[in-house]
């Protein structure tokens, strides 16, 4: 019997995972098609996770998404992170001057949920909800190093049409093997003009989380190694205020 109970939220893991990938919805037959169960056995897990609020039926006939619940449990954890999180990013930015920004891996970009301005007179604020792109910002690349090659490839396509970023898989597979050995990004005037910055990225229960530290490029080129040396001292915090936390080079 636990044997049993312990399929069936395996199988109902799969299929939240399934529904998590196509956030435009999917019919019953695409699901079971994708984890390799019957429909019969799908339409029971999938009635059952409606009754928690879990999955809601989708807008097209016979198609089914994420609820309301899971969404909201998703929001929790960041919470959680950006919560646990916030004294080290204020204290990093109290130590270099510079402001500090957390950033959540999200439908394909790094969206900010969390800032500790900088004390500089001439300092970099984004916007807590702004989404950067991936490919040409530090907290986006270092993110990309905990992707495979497929998807690293595909969001560089999508950004370089999107956004005529000059990015192609063959130049970014090299630099993202270079930030996981050194376990940080760069961005030198990449994303803005005359904005540079730095990032670390790391991943809990799933999620992609980094933390940048940008700056106007003249003071980050002269500052660059202390806060570079600063920014991956933070790891050792990170692992020690998030125990599940997964840090590179950490």
């Amino acid at each position: 019997m636990e044997n049993q109970g312990i399929q069936v939220l395996s199988r109902a893991a799969e299929i939240l995972r399934a529904l998590k990938a196509d956030n435009r919805g999917l019919s019953l037959g695409r699901i079971a098609g994708r984890v390799g169960l019957p429909r019969s056995t799908v339409q029971r897990i999938v009635n059952a996770l409606i009754a928690e609020r879990l999955v809601v039926p989708g807008a097209g006939a016979g198609g089914y998404q994420l609820g309301p619940e899971i969404l909201a449990l998703a929001q929790a954890a960041r919470r959680d992170v950006a919560g646990t999180l916030r004294p080290l990013i204020e204290a990093l930015a109290r130590d270099t001057g510079e402001t500090v920004d957390l950033a959540l891996f999200r439908d394909g970009g790094m969206v900010f949920i969390d800032q500790a301005v900088g004390t500089q007179r001439l300092r970099t604020v984004s916007a807590i909800g702004e989404t950067f792109p991936l490919t040409v910002t530090a907290n986006g690349k270092a993110a990309l190093t905990w992707l495979d090659e497929g998807e690293v490839a595909r969001i560089a396509a999508d950004e370089d049409r999107r956004l005529n970023t000059g990015r192609t898989p063959v130049d970014l597979k090299f630099e993202i093997e270079a930030i996981r050995t050194s376990g940080y990004a760069l961005d030198l005037d990449e994303h803005t003009a005359d904005i540079s910055a730095a990032g670390i990225a790391f991943r809990v229960r799933g999620a992609i989380y980094a933390i940048s530290l940008p700056a106007p490029s003249q003071r980050f080129s002269v500052r660059r190694e202390a806060l570079v040396e600063k920014l991956l001292a933070v790891r050792v915090e990170i692992a020690r205020l998030l125990p599940d936390a997964e840090i590179q080079g950490g």
